[in-house]
């Protein structure tokens, strides 16, 4: 992407992508879950792209959101996906994982892992620190929490007598995005202070990446349908 290309206009780009790799998908397939959830947050960026004065720098986050979908769409097509992508690419039509759990584990595979990737390659490609990026990545953290209310509500209403002690219950309260892009922020930190030495930056990336997937296979644990806890699945 030109940094002369239009922000909002770029971004439109990576919904008019995503879009084309959710037509082909079938309804309930778990990637397509998530993917749904990932263009309603890029769509939410792409109109906030276009008010003067939401992000500081719009041209710097078209550049990260275009490295972020990239990461995320390739992970789709690489013959090896990155290990925090195989939970969830192995498990997407498994009949006992709800809907949510997929949303959940690819919003965790994309956030803790893809995106301090994407930022220290932002960086690179921009040449700045991240520091210059900081105001609009926390800018972004208020767009992904009201989408992550809305996942939330749309994909695991929890009747008023569910039991503290359900499965559900505790996968639901394990997750926070707001931890998540905490997390991300201090790996993109790390990862850039290890930029000029090749084998420790590998090392840490890779360790970044089967972490993320430990979490993002656990966020995928079998739970069943919510018939017996009295809300539908959806």
């Amino acid at each position: 992407m030109e940094l002369s290309t239009a922000p909002a206009d770029a971004v439109a780009v990576l919904s008019a992508r995503l879009r084309a790799v959710l037509a082909g998908l079938p309804t309930g397939d778990g990637v397509g879950v998530f993917g749904g959830v990932y263009l309603q947050v890029t769509e939410a960026v792409e109109r906030y792209l276009g008010e003067d004065g939401y992000f500081r720098v719009p041209a710097e986050v078209a550049r990260l959101s275009t490295l972020f979908a990239d990461r995320f769409l390739g992970a789709l097509a690489a013959p090896t996906p990155p290990a925090c992508w195989r939970p969830l690419l192995a498990l997407r039509r498994h009949p006992g994982i709800l809907p949510v759990q997929f949303a959940l584990s690819g919003m965790n595979s994309h956030i803790e892992h893809d995106l301090p990737l994407s930022v220290v390659d932002s960086c690179v490609s921009l040449g700045c620190a991240p520091e210059e990026l900081a105001a609009d990545f926390h800018r972004i953290n208020d767009v992904l929490a009201a989408v992550e209310d809305r996942v939330r509500e749309e994909l695991a209403p929890l009747p008023q007598e569910l039991d503290v002690a359900d499965p559900l219950l505790h996968l639901l309260g394990s997750w926070s995005i707001d931890a998540a892009r905490d997390a991300a922020w201090a790996s993109a930190r790390l990862l850039w202070e290890l930029r000029d030495r090749p084998d420790a930056y590998d090392s840490a990336a890779a360790a970044l990446d089967r972490s993320t997937g430990m979490v993002s296979r656990c966020l995928l644990t079998p739970l069943g349908d919510l018939s017996h806890r009295g809300g539908p699945r959806a």
